[in-house]
């Protein structure tokens, strides 16, 4: 699809694979609404698309939050040729066992990831539908496909997101919905998980550790680059899949 002087929301911008993923499409010539909580690192986000002279706008926010969904969406609309959203959003909290994860923390890995994905489908959809095209864009993981004690509740989350974004494209045929599955990116994530406590920790950090000391972990901007190349293509045959960093596109 057209990237060049097109806007795009990206939640989750101010770090990892969402601020690659912006600094990529600033220098393509995107139009961008950057969105995540920390108001201080998505400010950084901003400046470093501003360098390259993107036309950008830095909205910190929960995403998981009409208001701020809103919000994006009423921004993409200023900007002009509002295309589609990324969500790269997304809350581990590692090490827990489900059985005693608290409140809190559960709600804040559920909403990042999967309340926040439908905040952008009831906001952007209609918008997007009123010019009959446009792209949706979920961040999953390898993680929906699994158990893996420690990150049970983001297991969860991200199998639930993922089929969001397939059940969008049932309902949506006019929309490219598709996952994305980043792969071992190197990001504060992995360094949350390797330093992991409670009662799935030990198993979550011998998940983990090897893959940092092995070499396996990738930079964010490796990975931002195979989704870029698939938001280069013209979108037909996208919808209701999920593509893995590794695919060949």
């Amino acid at each position: 699809m057209q990237i060049k002087d097109m806007t795009f929301i990206i939640t989750g911008a101010s770090m990892g694979l969402g601020r690659a993923l912006a600094e990529a499409l600033a220098v393509l010539g995107a139009r961008l609404v950057l969105n995540a909580r920390g108001a201080d690192e998505l400010d950084a986000a901003w400046q470093s698309c501003d360098m390259v002279g993107a036309r950008a706008v830095a909205m910190p926010g929960d995403v998981s939050q009409a208001a701020t969904a809103a919000k994006l969406v009423e921004q993409a609309l200023d900007l002009g040729d509002f295309a589609g959203f990324v969500h790269c959003a997304g809350v581990l909290r590692p090490g827990p066992l489900v059985r005693e994860i608290s409140d809190h923390d559960f709600q804040e890995v559920v909403s990042s990831n999967l309340k926040g994905a439908w905040q952008m489908i009831r906001h952007c959809v209609p918008a997007l539908a009123l010019r009959g095209s446009g792209l949706a864009v979920f961040i999953g993981s390898a993680a929906a496909s699994v158990a893996q004690p420690g990150i049970g509740t983001y297991c969860a989350a991200k199998a639930a997101e993922e089929h969001l974004c397939r059940q969008l494209a049932a309902e949506e045929p006019w929309l490219t919905s598709f996952v994305y599955r980043p792969g071992l990116v190197d990001t504060r994530m992995q360094d949350e998980a390797r330093k992991a406590e409670g009662g799935g920790a030990e198993s979550l950090r011998a998940l983990f550790h090897p893959w940092k000391e092995r070499g396996h972990l990738i930079m964010p901007e490796q990975s931002a680059m195979g989704l870029i190349r698939l938001l280069m293509q013209d979108g037909e045959g996208l919808s209701g899949k999920t593509f893995d960093v590794r695919d060949k596109f």
